[in-house]
C-alpha cells in the first residue's frame, strides 16, 4: 500500500459513493456539548486512525463507529498553549502574544469563547482539566484572575498548565485549592526504551501543593468530569450543558496507574494512552449511565502532535504520528494534523469519514450553529461553521474555509507551503534543518500525491509557491479571514 492510500484508507471511495442519511428536523432545544481535548496524542495512535497502532483505544474508535470522523483536521498551532486559544477563541493564535501565559492571560475580558457564546443561549458551562492559558498571577494565596472563571465558564476545576510544569495545585474557580507551599524536585526522563530527557517520567521542579500526587492528576479530573455529568443530569437535565474536558494525558509524565503499566508493550506511553482512552470510557459511560448520551453532541481532539521520535517507532514499531512527517511543535503536518471525531446520535451518520480541512477555529462557529447561539460579527474571527459536513449536507467538493495558516505554513487545497526552515527535532539539540541552508528556505508540497511531506516542489512549481507566500503574509496582516 502507497503512503497516500495508507494515510487516506479508502477515503476518496468511501466519499465518492456515500450517501448521508437524512437528518430529523431541528430541535427547538439545543444539544448537550462534550468537547474533549487531549493532550499530546499523535494522528497514529488512536485504532480508527491507524490500523497498524500498537495502543489499544476502543473506547476513542467507539466514538468513530458512532460518528464522523475527519482526516484532515488540524490545531490552530502545534503547540499546548496556542492550539487552546485559537480552540476556545475562534481565532488564530498568531494574533495575539501567546508567549505572556505564565504570568498573564491570554484571553482578552472582552473576547468571545466558546463558553461564552453558548451561555447566551442558556448553557451551563464547566471545565474539568488543564487550562493553560494564562491568569494575572500576583501569588497562589489568592484569587487569579483571567481564566475560565472569568471567561465564560460557571465552573472550573483544574490545573495551569501541563503535569511537567510548575507550580502543581488544583483550581476551584479563581482560586487554588491548596496553594503550592511545598516543593517537588525534577523528575529526569527514565532510560525506559533509550527516552530522550523530556520524555517518560519528566517533570520539572518546583511549587506543588502539599499531598497533591501527579500520577493522580487524571484520575481525578476524570472523577470531576463524571460527578459534573450525574449531577447535572440529576438536577437539571433540562439545561443544555457545555462540557470541556481536558485532561492532562498522554502529555508527560507519562505515568499510567498500575492497571495499565505493562499492558500496551510499547512502554510509558503506550500505557499511559490507554488509561487517558480509559478515562475517556468512564466519561462516556457516565453520558450512556445518565441517559444523556442520545442529546449530546461530542467532539473529541487531541491539542498537537506527539513528542515520539524516529527512534522511538524504530524501537518500538509503533509511529505515534501515523506516517506523517514531524512532531509537536512542527510545522512539517505531525505537528498539528489530529485525529477529530464528532458522535451526535440521530444528526451525525455513524461510521462517516470526511476529507473536509478544518481547523479547532471552527469549533465556534459550528457549535454556535449547532445550539442557534447568535455569533456575533467580531467573535470568532478565524471560524467557519462545519455544521453542514456533520449533518450531510456539503458536498466533499465544496471547501469549509479556503485557506488555513498554522505556524509558518498554509494550505490551500491540496497545496501547502511552510515559509522558512523547519528544525528536525523537539526538545533537543536540532540535529539539523530543512531545507539545508544552500537550498532555497520556503517547502511547498502537494499533500494529495505526497501526504508525507517528502518532495519540496518550491522550485518546480514557484508560481504557487509566490501565490501562497503573497496569501501566507495578507492573513498575518489582517485581522479576520471569517468574512
Amino acid at each position: 500500500m502507497n503512503d497516500c492510500a495508507f494515510l487516506r484508507s479508502g477515503l476518496f471511495l468511501l466519499l465518492a459513493s456515500a450517501t448521508f442519511a437524512a437528518v430529523p428536523p431541528r430541535s427547538a432545544t439545543p444539544p448537550h456539548i462534550l468537547l474533549i481535548l487531549v493532550d499530546d496524542m499523535g494522528y497514529g495512535d488512536p485504532g480508527c486512525y491507524n490500523p497498524r497502532s500498537k495502543i489499544p483505544t476502543p473506547h476513542i474508535d467507539r466514538l468513530a463507529r458512532e460518528g464522523l470522523r475527519f482526516t484532515d483536521a488540524h490545531a490552530p498551532g502545534a503547540l499546548c498553549h496556542p492550539s487552546r486559544y485559537g480552540l476556545l477563541t475562534g481565532r488564530h493564535p498568531f494574533r495575539t502574544d501567546v508567549s505572556k501565559w505564565p504570568t498573564q492571560p491570554l484571553i482578552e475580558e472582552t473576547r468571545a469563547t466558546l463558553a461564552s457564546v453558548l451561555k447566551s443561549r442558556g448553557y451551563r458551562t464547566a471545565m474539568i482539566g488543564k487550562w493553560h492559558l494564562g491568569f494575572q498571577e500576583s501569588g497562589y494565596d489568592r484569587p487569579l484572575p483571567g481564566g475560565p472563571a472569568d471567561r465564560g465558564f460557571d465552573r472550573f476545576f483544574g490545573f495551569r498548565a501541563s503535569t511537567d510544569i510548575p507550580p502543581y495545585f488544583y483550581l476551584e474557580g479563581d482560586r487554588a485549592v491548596v496553594p503550592p507551599t511545598a516543593t517537588i524536585a525534577e523528575s529526569p526522563a527514565h532510560p525506559e526504551l533509550g527516552y530522550s530527557p523530556i520524555q517518560g517520567k519528566f517533570w520539572r521542579g518546583g511549587g506543588i501543593a502539599p499531598g497533591l500526587e501527579l500520577k493522580d492528576v487524571l484520575p481525578r479530573f476524570t472523577d470531576e468530569v463524571v460527578a459534573e455529568i450525574t449531577t447535572h443530569a440529576r438536577q437539571q437535565p433540562a439545561q443544555p450543558l457545555f462540557l470541556y474536558y481536558a485532561p492532562t494525558g498522554p502529555h508527560t509524565p507519562w505515568l499510567p496507574s498500575p492497571e495499565f503499566q505493562g499492558r500496551s508493550g510499547i512502554g510509558s506511553y503506550g500505557d499511559f494512552t490507554m488509561m487517558v482512552d480509559a478515562m475517556i470510557g468512564r466519561v462516556l459511560q457516565a453520558l450512556d449511565d445518565t441517559k444523556l448520551a442520545a442529546d449530546t453532541l461530542v467532539i473529541f481532539t487531541s491539542d498537537n502532535g506527539p513528542v515520539w521520535y524516529p527512534q522511538d517507532v524504530q524501537r518500538t514499531g509503533h509511529d505515534s504520528s501515523g506516517g506523517l512527517r514531524g512532531m509537536k511543535s512542527s510545522n512539517w503536518e505531525a505537528g498539528h494534523r489530529m485525529p477529530f471525531i464528532v458522535r451526535w446520535p440521530g444528526r451525525v451518520k455513524a461510521g462517516s469519514i470526511t476529507a473536509q480541512t478544518i481547523c479547532f477555529t471552527d469549533v465556534m462557529a459550528t457549535l454556535a450553529a449547532a445550539s442557534g447561539a447568535t455569533l456575533a460579527a467580531e467573535a470568532g474571527p478565524d471560524s467557519f461553521s462545519f455544521l453542514p459536513v456533520l449533518l450531510g449536507n456539503q458536498p466533499a467538493t465544496q471547501p469549509v474555509r479556503e485557506s488555513l495558516v498554522v505556524g509558518r505554513s498554509i494550505r490551500s487545497g491540496r497545496w501547502k507551503w511552510i515559509d522558512g526552515r523547519e528544525a528536525i527535532h523537539f526538545g533537543r539539540a536540532s540535529s539539523g534543518t530543512y531545507p539545508a541552508a544552500s537550498e532555497p528556505p520556503g517547502q511547498l508540497y502537494d499533500l494529495d500525491a505526497d501526504p508525507r511531506e517528502t518532495a519540496n516542489l518550491t522550485t518546480a512549481q514557484p508560481e504557487i509557491a509566490a501565490r501562497l507566500q503573497a496569501e501566507f503574509a495578507q492573513i498575518q496582516k489582517s485581522s479576520r479571514t471569517r468574512p
